[in-house]
């Protein structure tokens, strides 16, 4: 399966030396090496020097944004897109130094905090059968990059390139998967992106659902828009009535039940504020919501609780396939790591759904205790890590890696020391 998930892509490829190169980079992504940069994954390969792979991240003629769509295609074939839901959300990769595109000190919920950090914003595809990552975008930081002309072509930045808002970038993503030919008919994101009136305007446009977090104070309107409150305010009011027990989903500990309660805030159209209670702590989350056709509460509170599988994928993907373990500055390396690392996942999810059962969405099967759970993605890497072997491992070869890596790492150190040197002041 995996030659036929390499066939897809192999025409992207004119050379034969970038083709065995991406062969042997997503191999090495998907198997037990510690730290999947070029110089580990130049290893595990049995290449002497990481060249190759350092090559194909930045000069190798190919381009990450057909290998995207052929992600993408590949992804809706084997998850497919019936009750599908396209997810946005964003994640940070903390870096140290100014030098890689989009780099900044600014908030990434990686860290909870403000760190030194690129931000990409993806685009994920979950279904009944599984979920992947299909797209994604590097943020790119308006005042201390996308007006700055001497870093921005330094890090190879292309003068197409311009700033863009996230809910701008998760806009692009979302009408590129449509014009590809995914029909999901759901979207959901968090707050960064529920807010936004530009997003929620663009779905409407296309006649695509969405179930999108935003704020407590939040206004809306009810009393067929004759009143507009703060969404707080709408659920205070609320009778003991209005609240109805749902699943949002299964968890690691089984179903996540909540209380939620949904109001009607439009006129002549299917939009309502649904809104989340904890049932122990009684802490509220607010969803704007708009559906193109009449649907259950149930239908929304599905929704709602898929936001949640784009965390389960970055996860996954930094985990299991180095999303974030690139040592790359270049906005073209940046891009073919992560969609090949995006690839590597999309592979492990397909092999997880083809392996699973057959099986009703909301069932709740009893457990015996000869049963054994699905496949998951850790499980089937680390299968395939026995099938995808590298050849013996020789003391010599060791010894090899072990003097380039320090002869390497001296040069750079005297490299370092030379520019303190030079800059230091005198007197």
């Amino acid at each position: 399966m995996f030659d036929q998930a390499m066939a897809r892509i192999a025409g992207r490829f004119s050379r034969v030396e970038p083709r065995a190169a991406a062969r042997s980079y997503l191999l090495g992504l998907l198997s037990s090496v510690e730290r999947k940069n070029c110089w580990q994954l130049a290893e595990q390969a049995g290449l002497p020097r990481p060249g190759p792979m350092q090559r194909l991240l930045r000069y190798a003629r190919w381009d990450a944004d057909t290998v995207r769509d052929d992600l993408r295609a590949y992804a809706a074939e084997h998850l497919g897109t019936d009750g599908g839901v396209l997810v946005v959300d964003e994640t940070g990769f903390l870096k140290k130094g100014r030098s890689s595109a989009g780099v900044q000190r600014q908030y990434t919920g990686t860290a909870g905090r403000i760190e030194n950090a690129q931000v990409g914003v993806f685009l994920a595809l979950a279904t009944s059968r599984g979920r992947a990552l299909i797209d994604r975008r590097l943020y790119l930081p308006k005042h201390s990059w996308s007006n700055d002309c001497d870093r921005r072509t330094a890090a190879g930045i292309p003068e197409t390139v311009h700033f863009a808002t996230k809910p701008r970038l998760a806009q692009e993503m979302i009408e590129a998967a449509l014009d590809s030919g995914i029909t999901a008919p759901w979207v959901t994101g968090d707050e960064a992106y529920g807010q936004d009136p530009q997003l929620r305007a663009a779905l409407e446009a296309r006649g695509i659902g969405y179930v999108m977090a935003v704020a407590c104070s939040t206004r809306v309107r009810i009393n067929h828009g004759r009143t507009l409150v703060r969404a707080d305010t709408v659920a205070d009011r609320l009778p003991a009535t209005a609240w109805q027990r749902y699943s949002a989903g299964n968890g690691a500990k089984g179903p996540r039940y909540y209380d939620w309660a949904w109001i009607y805030t439009g006129t002549g159209s299917h939009r309502h504020l649904l809104i989340r209670r904890n049932r122990s702590t009684g802490e509220l989350a607010f969803y704007i919501c708009w559906s193109p056709t009449e649907v259950p509460l149930s239908e929304l509170v599905r929704v709602a609780g898929v936001r949640w599988s784009i965390e389960e994928c970055f996860q996954a993907a930094k985990g299991q396939v180095g999303l974030d373990h690139y040592q790359v500055r270049h906005w073209t390396s940046w891009h073919r790591h992560i969609t090949l690392a995006m690839l590597a996942l999309a592979f492990l999810t397909a092999l997880a759904a083809d392996a699973a059962p057959e099986r009703p969405a909301d069932t709740h099967p009893p457990v015996r205790s000869s049963d054994s759970i699905t496949l998951t993605v850790p499980e089937i890497r680390h299968l395939l890590t026995a099938v995808f072997h590298p050849p013996a491992v020789t003391a010599t070869r060791l010894l090899h890696w072990s003097n380039w890596r320090r002869r390497h790492q001296a040069t750079a150190r005297r490299s370092h020391y030379r520019r303190r040197i030079t800059s230091a002041p005198t007197g």
